[in-house]
Order: C-alpha cells, then structure tokens, then sequence
C-alpha cells in the first residue's frame, strides 16, 4: 500500500474540501481499503466520512423512505421504519455479505462503488428512487452508467437514497456461495401505474427489464418472455446462457413473494 493522507473531517463541507488530487471517499471500505492493498489503486488523500453527522439516519416522509448514505446494512435490515415502510428492502439488506460486511459495509458505499452483482443497485432501481447528493439530486434511471461507474462527478458526495414506497417489492437472488454475491438477483416493485424490475448480477451493470415491466404491468400479467441480451456476463462462474435463464428463476420467486 503506498503512503496516504487520512483525512476525518466532521461536515460534509469540510469533506467537500479536503478532495483534492487523487482523493477517495472511504465509507465502509470492502472494496476501496483490499484495492489499497494489492495495489490495484493509490490514492494521495483517504477521506473517512464516518464522523460527518447525519449521513447514517432512516426515516420515513410522505411516500418516500430516506436512508442515509452511511447507513449500515444491519441497520437497514433491523430498522423498524424500513420493515413498516419496504419489508423486502429489510430482507435484502439481511442477504448482503455476511454478519461482518454487514455490520460495516453502507449503502452509500455499495451504491457509489455500482459492483455490477451488487444486490442495492437493483433495489434502487426497482424502486425508481432519488439518489442525493452534495451537489443535487440524481434519478435511479440515470445514476448506474455501467460496471463500478455512476453519474456521480469528483468529490460529489451521496448523501441519502430517497426511495419511493411501493405497493408491494421482493427481491430474490441465486448468490455466489462464497462472494454471496449475486449471479443473478432480481427486484420487483409494484406501483399504481405499473411494476418495475431491475436485474443484477447477469450484466455489466444493473439495468431495467422493459419485457418484463410490460408482462407484468399488463391486465392480466401476461407471461414474460426469457431475457435476452447483448451484454449478458459469461465468466468462470456461470455461463451467459445459465444467468439468463436463472433470471427468469429470481423473476418468478420475486413475484411470488410479493403475492398476498
């Protein structure tokens, strides 16, 4: 690991001055702090934000549920607001890592850092929610740009995630039994107008299935034809032709649990 300058500034301004040169922001750290280590990143100035106030509340207003973006992954699985508010947002944060990575990896963190088998980025976009940030706000449908990238600009800070409270969600995902990381999940919301689906895991990065929006959202629900796409991930872990057919599988486990 090469020589860094740790900054714990204690306000967001503070933090927002301190980025300068090759800086990184250091929320919960699985993925910058091992980077470090091997020596696949070096940064000049390391900026701990744990000590900025505020980032890590949960609350509920109007038909929005507002987690901060140094919100625990255990303390979104524990809420009370979250279960009252999006009980499968709970469930899905109860599935991350194991009890170690939850109980120090944040939102904020996963949905910056945008893994592309990360199990937040699908939640986020199922659940069309506003991502806050230093400089303004950001739509779901515009913040994941592909695999570990994000609209986010240099020393822009995610500050909360603005989720909108559906009628009913699930998520459900086949996991990598030593990552646990998704080779597949799937997240379904089901709204007034109509249901949204994001998938995990099968690409580079997150994306909405418009087939299965359409099935879904259809009087009746018409029958979802299988995911076809150009970018579907094939590796040393599942072929391309098995993480379509397994979303299709997470699909329909996702929709079931949301039934009554």
């Amino acid at each position: 690991m090469t020589p860094f300058t740790l900054e714990r500034p204690e306000s967001l301004g503070a933090a927002r001055r301190a980025f300068s040169g090759d800086a990184a922001f250091l929320a919960g750290g699985h993925t910058l702090i091992p980077a470090m280590k091997s020596g696949l990143r070096a940064v000049e100035t390391l900026i701990d934000l744990s000590r900025v106030p505020g980032l890590e509340s949960i609350r509920r207003e109007g038909d929005r549920l507002i987690v901060g973006a140094m919100a625990r992954h255990a303390e979104v699985a524990a809420s009370p607001v979250v279960a009252a508010a999006i009980p499968g947002l709970a469930r899905l944060a109860a599935g991350i890592g194991d009890p170690q990575v939850r109980r120090r990896g944040t939102i904020g963190g996963s949905l910056a850092n945008n893994d592309p088998a990360a199990d937040y980025p699908a939640a986020v976009l199922a659940l069309d929610a506003v991502l806050a940030t230093t400089e303004g706000t950001h739509a779901a449908d515009d913040f994941f740009q592909g695999m570990f990238a994000t609209a986010l600009g240099d020393g822009e800070i995610l500050t909360e995630v603005q989720f909108r409270v559906p009628e009913a969600f699930a998520y459900a995902k086949f996991r990598h039994p030593a990552s646990r990381y998704a080779l597949a999940g799937v997240a379904v919301a089901r709204f007034p107008e109509g249901v949204r689906v994001a998938v995990t895991g099968v690409a580079y990065s997150v994306f909405r299935w418009a087939d299965a929006e359409a099935a879904l959202s259809a009087a009746p629900p018409a029958p979802v034809p299988p995911l076809v796409r150009d970018d579907i991930n094939s590796d040393i872990h599942a072929s391309a032709e098995y993480r379509a057919h397994l979303a299709g599988v997470m699909l329909a486990r996702a929709v079931r649990e949301m039934m009554p």
